[in-house]
């Protein structure tokens, strides 16, 4: 009598795809030479060696095996490409719709703008054009009573500073003379 464990491990070692990415996938075939691991276009390169070498050795039951090996390999990585490619397309037809009707709610948009009347169109005559109320606050000097608020554009400007020239570190009588020659003392006031 066979152990539950056996069966369940006979099921899992099937070289059936069980969804995913068949191209990308490790396989073990059990092959006549022994088992042969690796992903399906690694397994068909191996089994096309071992069909060369057979060949060489003029061992034509041994070929044809292990090209038949090959086959069953290559023709379950064609179904996987082909099963990429048709969900590859199902995408890009999606896609294009969503880009199609993207495309046609801006349009719409486009249109019900276009549809909205403009604001009218400024006078051409200044003189004619509604003119905004001004108010003379020239006798005032507290702008507060005007109900204006100051801005710094509206706060005269102060003179740029200019930097402090450094005064010279105290050294001895004999070190002073070097020192008037160099561009770091402090300039004469005039």
């Amino acid at each position: 009598m066979r152990s539950s464990k056996s069966r369940s491990r006979s099921k899992n070692n099937r070289n059936r795809p069980s969804g995913g990415n068949v191209v990308n996938r490790v396989f073990d075939s059990s092959g006549p030479e022994g088992k042969v691991r690796g992903t399906p276009q690694q397994i068909i390169d191996k089994y096309n060696q071992l069909a060369r070498d057979a060949q060489l050795a003029n061992d034509r039951v041994a070929t044809e095996n292990f090209q038949q090996h090959a086959e069953h390999y290559l023709r379950l990585l064609s179904e996987a490409q082909r099963e990429m490619d048709a969900r590859r397309e199902e995408q890009e037809r999606q896609n294009r719709e969503r880009q199609a009707e993207r495309d046609r709610e801006r349009a719409e948009r486009q249109e019900r703008e276009s549809a909205t009347p403009a604001p009218a169109a400024p006078a051409s005559d200044p003189a004619e054009a509604p003119q905004p109320d001004v108010l003379d606050i020239a006798g005032d000097d507290e702008s507060s009573e005007s109900g204006l608020v100051e801005t710094p554009e509206s706060k005269p400007k102060k003179p740029a500073r200019r930097p402090r020239a450094r005064k010279p570190k105290a050294t001895d009588s004999t070190d002073a003379t070097p020192a008037a020659d160099s561009g770091d003392a402090p300039e004469a006031a005039e």
